[in-house]
């Protein structure tokens, strides 16, 4: 084999490092710099001849920066003879923007696959995409893993009771809710959310029953919260007892710390896919963060030795 080398960005060094640590290695040495007109520069500072390269990166605030970022890593290393370069992706920004759903707008998702492509990615490794279809915009392997594993092992060691009940707070969640649900054998509602602005929406109905049951929401990302926490509320106004939250993709953007602060949530269970805030650190004491380091790790070893990455779906 060629040998192993782990870079990364500037987005989520302390996952890169976590990574590193699993497979026995050190991040690879590289270094950022600036042209006077705020023009990106990376220098990496030892030799990737030949080597197997994954570049560690999340495209998430400041996104357009980070996007840059990855963009000229790939390409330098490239540029500088790797015989393949994977992105390790923990969160893919703009998976959102995946179709036209209204005239005169773009489909963001693609746009950026193909950057990612036409840089010199040989493939991308990424967790719980927006929209499972922005792997269909690759020309390039994309190995899409989910943290369900690592948050449904956290929720098992709760050891909640069994009262407990899966929410999807939309319909387009439905699919992961499911599977959550089928891995606890438990009952799944699904609440009836219709969507006012970017920002805002309104819940009015829960199919299902939640009277006198814990709750257990999931997500694939909570960004100005006001989903998540509209549906906890309707879930308490319903009759639950009690409310825990998991999400892969902390965002927390805009009004989500003062919106999650005054919702009826026990716990919100999130990964270290995007650092935390400092303001999110200070304000939600119920916040608990699992890393997604050694599912990131194992698959990264497993790609390097060619070997199957489905099993990774199965544990946990």
């Amino acid at each position: 084999m060629n040998a192993l080398k782990i870079f990364s960005g500037n987005s989520n060094i302390p996952l890169a490092e976590k990574i590193a640590e699993y497979l026995g290695t050190r991040l690879g040495q590289s270094r950022f710099t600036r042209f006077p007109d705020s023009e990106i520069m990376v220098k990496v500072e030892e030799d990737v001849r030949g080597c197997d390269i994954f570049v560690i990166q999340s495209i998430c605030d400041p996104v357009n920066e980070h996007l840059m970022e990855l963009l000229i890593f790939i390409d330098c290393m490239r540029r500088a003879s790797a015989q393949r370069i994977t992105a390790v992706i923990p969160y893919f920004g703009y998976a959102r923007q995946d179709r036209k759903d209204e005239g005169r707008v773009p489909i963001t998702a693609k746009l950026v696959a193909n950057l990612i492509s036409t840089a010199g990615a040989d493939r991308v490794l990424t967790i719980d995409l927006h929209a499972a279809q922005v792997q269909g915009f690759f020309d390039i392997p994309v190995d899409h893993l989910l943290a369900e594993p690592v948050i449904s092992f956290y929720l098992k060691s709760l050891k909640l009771n069994g009262s407990l009940i899966l929410v999807s707070p939309d319909v387009g969640n439905v699919k992961r809710a499911k599977g959550y649900a089928q891995r606890f054998n438990v009952e799944l509602a699904i609440i009836d959310k219709r969507r006012i602005s970017g920002t805002d929406t309104v819940m009015e109905n829960i199919i299902g029953n939640v009277k006198d049951k814990t709750v257990l929401m999931v997500d694939d990302l909570i960004a100005t919260a006001g989903t998540v926490c509209n549906a906890a509320n309707l879930c308490m106004e319903r009759g639950a007892k009690t409310i825990y939250v998991g999400a892969t993709h902390p965002l927390l953007c805009g009004p989500a710390v003062e919106r999650l602060t005054a919702a009826p949530i026990k716990s919100l269970i999130v990964t270290d896919t995007i650092p935390l805030s400092t303001t999110a650190k200070e304000n939600l004491p119920n916040i608990n963060v699992l890393t997604i380091s050694d599912l990131l790790g194992e698959a990264i070893r497993r790609i390097h030795r060619n070997e199957s990455v489905s099993n990774l779906f199965l544990t946990g």
